[in-house]
């Protein structure tokens, strides 16, 4: 790019790279919180629409209950003039029947307008003249209706422009005004509630629009950039792959090259060893003579036999002899040693199906000596995971593991070794625990390792078995930890494959 240095231009990579990830989360994450405020606000919005609902609704029962009482009224007070004119029965049942229905209507009306003070002052207003009016037209009427019918026609006239009447007719008009008025402003309120919520959901539904947009040409990018990043990692992998290979290569000659080396070591190793064993019994043998020769020079002349002469005889070279002796029985066990790891490493694995609990078994029963003399036992918990492995390495492996427990179980305590296995994540764990003496953290790992050894040295052995459980185990496909503390046991854990890799059978 024109005017960016070629510094600047990774700092510019990487801040777009920023800015991508952020927008990837960012905007799924304002999509969700849109749609969270989409709802709350309908919610809220709809809620208030409901409000203005019931009110508009709570307005036309009390206009409507205002109207039926303005009719009872004129229809009761049409009655009441038919009766006074015509004398018949007909307006006088039309009277009789509204006049009553008058009282529970007020009440309904008083009970409809709890909510608006000024109503219920129009009503408390209304219910003494509407009370006095009752009076008085039911007078004129029973007058009428007792023959004098000219005296109720004129307490009629007297009523017909008296206050009751205007007044009622003046408070019921003021009602229905009042009702007419908030009919309307609960009208407007509930048409610009609906507005607004069209417009929260059209511009909730345009943002949204845009972010769904935005997600698709970025999701577009991120898809394409996958792709890229694909096609890079199937170029990686293909090197990889042929490093590998030939790393594997490498490794494999360098491992061969080593089997043979410890091979030709412990050999070469082996033939001076002989010669030093053989010369150590020859001078074994001749200072026999040498001793029955200064023992005859005591006798015969004492005084040409030296103190430090007679030491030599009886003490140093005997000494000296046993330890030639004790260091070339040493050589040749470590010697041995590397013989059976190079054959351990040149064997062909050869796997079959095994029962893990029968192969621990087999090693009890041929540890059955060692094992009454200890006062130890060994138990299998539950029923371990078969393998399909190699059935010489997989003995090998815990029959040392189980040796190793006895023979370190600490003295005095009932010794347990425990066994027990389970499948994890498609491989098999199995767990080796007894309740020695413990090994102490620090050697965790050094334990093994080759002719290495942890704690007081007062059991026999080379410090090779657990190296070779390690590299056995590794050639399985397999790991092995130690879990540990001082006086607490120790617990080893294997982890197998449930099968062993066709691979895994040819010779390293």
């Amino acid at each position: 790019m024109e005017g960016v240095s070629p510094v600047a231009t990774p700092r510019l990579r990487r801040l777009s790279e920023t800015l991508f990830s952020r927008l990837i989360f960012g905007l799924p994450g304002a999509g969700f919180a849109t749609m969270l405020l989409i709802v709350g606000t309908t919610l809220w919005l709809a809620g208030r629409s409901q409000q203005f609902s019931a009110l508009v609704n709570h307005t036309y029962q009390v206009e409507t209950q205002v109207a039926d009482l303005r009719v009872l009224f004129e229809r009761t007070e049409a009655g009441r003039r038919g009766y006074l004119i015509s004398g018949e029965s007909f307006y006088r049942d039309v009277f009789d029947q509204t006049w009553r229905q008058i009282p529970p209507a007020i009440d309904e009306l008083a009970r409809l307008t709890l909510d608006n003070a000024a109503q219920r002052d129009r009503i408390t207003s209304l219910r003494p003249q509407m009370q006095i009016l009752m009076q008085q037209m039911s007078l004129s009427v029973e007058r009428a209706r007792t023959g004098d019918l000219e005296g109720g026609r004129k307490l009629f006239l007297e009523e017909a422009n008296g206050p009751q009447i205007t007044g009622i007719r003046q408070l019921l008009s003021e009602m229905q005004n009042e009702e007419n008025r908030l009919l309307a402003l609960r009208n407007e309120r509930q048409v610009s509630n609906a507005r607004l919520l069209m417009g929260v959901v059209t511009g909730a539904g345009a943002l949204l629009a845009v972010l769904a947009l935005s997600s698709l040409l970025i999701m577009r990018r991120y898809a394409r950039d996958l792709q890229r990043s694909q096609a890079e990692l199937q170029v990686l992998n293909r090197g990889l792959e042929e490093a590998v290979r030939e790393r594997t290569a490498d490794l494999t000659r360098a491992n061969e090259e080593i089997q043979r080396f410890a091979y030709i070591v412990s050999h070469d190793l082996r033939s001076p060893l002989v010669n030093v064993m053989g010369f150590t019994t020859e001078l074994e043998l001749a200072s026999q003579p040498l001793k029955a020769l200064v023992a005859r020079a005591e006798t015969v002349a004492p005084e040409i036999v030296t103190k430090e002469a007679r030491a030599a005889v009886d003490v140093d070279l005997p000494e000296a002899v046993g330890f030639i002796r004790a260091s070339t029985q040493k050589m040749d066990r470590l010697i041995n040693a590397i013989l059976q790891l190079s054959r351990q490493g040149r064997r062909t694995l050869r796997p079959e199906r095994l029962s893990v609990r029968r192969v621990v078994e087999t090693a009890a029963t041929s540890m059955r000596h060692q094992l009454d003399e200890k006062g130890a036992v060994i138990e299998v918990e539950g029923d371990p995971p078969e393998l399909v492995s190699d059935r010489l390495a997989i003995e090998q492996v815990f029959s040392n593991l189980i040796e190793n427990a006895v023979k370190y179980l600490k003295p005095g305590r009932p010794g347990v070794v425990t066994v027990r296995g389970r499948v994890q994540a498609g491989r098999a764990i199995y767990e080796v625990q007894d309740n020695g003496r413990g090994i102490d953290p620090k050697d965790h790992e050094r334990i093994f390792e080759l002719f290495r050894r942890s704690g007081a040295q007062d059991q026999p052995g080379e410090g090779i078995g657990l190296a070779n459980v390690r590299a056995l185990v590794y050639r399985l496909g397999g790991t092995i930890t130690c879990e540990s503390e001082l006086d607490r046991g120790a617990t080893f854990r294997l982890s197998l494959p449930l099968s062993m890799a066709p691979e895994q059978g040819i010779a390293a």
